[in-house]
């Protein structure tokens, strides 16, 4: 009997990754391809180019195949997973209309405005990508959340015409809706030779980027979250009910049909501050961790990890990315002495992601009642001992990481294997296909050091917002 496979699609802020896995969860093979950088027509306006989306998936696709050494034809399914609150305006043939417009983009947060006469259909980033897939107009329900006329208790349309109205967006402009784990459409001829992937495989609606990381990770329970370490790093855990009128835990569609997903509020720009980092010391640094076998993160994590818990006093607020409704805001290091090198900053700004997680993850968890007992850590940075450590030091709680640290890919395949009845259940699927690689136990004296240091913390910017207000007329 031939070995049967399960495909992910994960497209996210920087790219596109597509992974194989075996129906156990292993990955046996995986590509990816960067998304280019954003244009920023004007301020507020985030647009991705071209008809980038779709050609990083056709890319990472074909390199996806090409190194597949299976039977195409074994490939059971593919589970689509994209980033959400993205917008895309599309034609009558479903092709791009106008540039896409990214979650950063603050018209998004806006009512739709139908200025031009060549948009037909308005679909989230799901929904593009699964018409150029399939050829169908058909969506996740559960990548529809603000600025949409969604019911969220309902899973589906809402039946108030108000609701319309209220985010300029007629129903004959949207897709059909359709549950998480459900077939969306099968891969076109057109699409097989765009992308490489097999013809007439079926592609599986999941849910929201985050939702799909979270069940990838095997969050599940109350006493377990989820920190999702990318261009917006937040904390999730599974919930019960739809909540209403929190300030803290903020529900999602999970990707478990009628049941929810809890979000904290997040970090606008946090492994994108990272990133930041190493580019700005520029290709020189790059070079010299090439030469020494390694990548750029890796000697800086080397560097980071001779430096004391604390960073000696240097500590970085991570505001790269200021919030619509503080547009002064910037990103901050301070406490500077002579001490400080390379290793000081980075460290500092590992903390800093780990510690504004943290009192992220205790307003959620105290909203909703609850009590963790472990956090699992998931994304690129997941891929640090350093990074992992000071999250336990700073949670002081087990810090989990899994085989599988690209979890909406993973989260993806679980989708699509219980679309396909390879399981009977998520629940069953994740128990087959998600596994532990390392925990990470809390270090009592680095544990002790930073409860004294998060509420020094959390006070910087009640003594630099007013500053940097006055700044922001300069700069603005």
């Amino acid at each position: 009997m031939s070995k049967k496979y399960l495909m992910g699609i994960d497209e996210g802020s920087q790219s596109a990754k597509i992974t194989i896995f075996d129906i156990v969860g292993n990955i046996v093979c995986e590509a990816r391809e960067p998304l280019r950088p954003y244009d920023l027509p004007k301020p507020g306006y985030v647009e991705h180019p071209d008809d980038d989306w779709w050609d990083a998936i056709c890319k990472a696709s074909k390199k996806c195949m090409d190194k597949f050494e299976g039977d195409p034809k074994d490939i059971l399914g593919i589970g689509l997973c994209t980033i959400r609150c993205c917008r895309a305006y599309l034609k009558e043939d479903g092709t791009l209309a106008q540039p896409a417009l990214s979650w950063m983009d603050i018209r998004v947060s806006q009512p739709y405005e139908h200025v031009n006469p060549d948009v037909k259909y308005i679909a989230a980033s799901s929904g593009y990508i699964t018409h150029r897939l399939t050829g169908e107009r058909k969506d996740t329900v559960a990548n529809y959340e603000y600025g949409w006329p969604v019911d969220v208790d309902k899973w589906q349309w809402s039946d108030d015409p108000e609701a319309y109205k209220a985010t300029g967006m007629p129903r004959e402009m949207l897709f059909d809706l359709v549950m998480p784990g459900d077939v969306l459409g099968y891969v076109t001829e057109e699409a097989a030779e765009a992308t490489g992937l097999p013809r007439g495989v079926p592609v599986v609606a999941t849910s929201n980027d985050k939702a799909v990381e979270g069940l990838g990770t095997g969050c599940m329970g109350d006493k377990t979250a989820c920190i999702s370490l990318g261009t917006y790093t937040t904390a999730m855990m599974e919930g019960k009910e739809n909540l209403k009128g929190t300030s803290y835990a903020w529900p999602k569609f999970s990707c478990v049909p009628n049941k929810y997903f809890y979000d904290s509020n997040g970090i606008r720009r946090g492994m994108w501050t990272v990133s930041w980092f190493r580019d700005v010391l520029g290709d020189s640094y790059i070079q010299m961790a090439k030469e020494k076998g390694m990548s750029a993160e890796e000697l800086l994590s080397e560097e980071a990890e001779k430096v004391p818990a604390g960073s000696d006093g240097l500590m970085t607020v991570l505001d790269w990315l200021a919030p619509v409704d503080a547009r002064y805001k910037k990103g901050i290091m301070i406490g500077f002495d002579g001490r400080h090198t390379r290793g000081h900053i980075y460290r500092s700004i590992l903390e800093a992601v780990a510690m504004t997680i943290k009192g992220h993850t205790e307003d959620m968890v105290n909203e909703v009642g609850v009590t963790l007992d472990k956090i699992i850590i998931t994304g690129g940075g997941s891929n640090s001992d350093l990074f992992m450590q000071i999250f336990a030091d700073v949670f002081n709680l087990p810090a989990v990481r899994n085989v599988v640290n690209g979890a909406a890919g993973l989260g993806s395949a679980i989708c699509a294997a219980v679309a396909t009845d390879v399981y009977g259940s998520f629940e069953e699927a994740v128990e087959r296909m998600v596994k532990i690689q390392d925990t990470f136990v809390p270090n009592p004296e680095n544990v002790e050091l930073y409860k004294k240091m998060i509420p020094i913390y959390k006070d910087i910017t009640v003594h630099t917002d007013e500053v940097l207000k006055k700044t922001y007329e300069l700069f603005e």
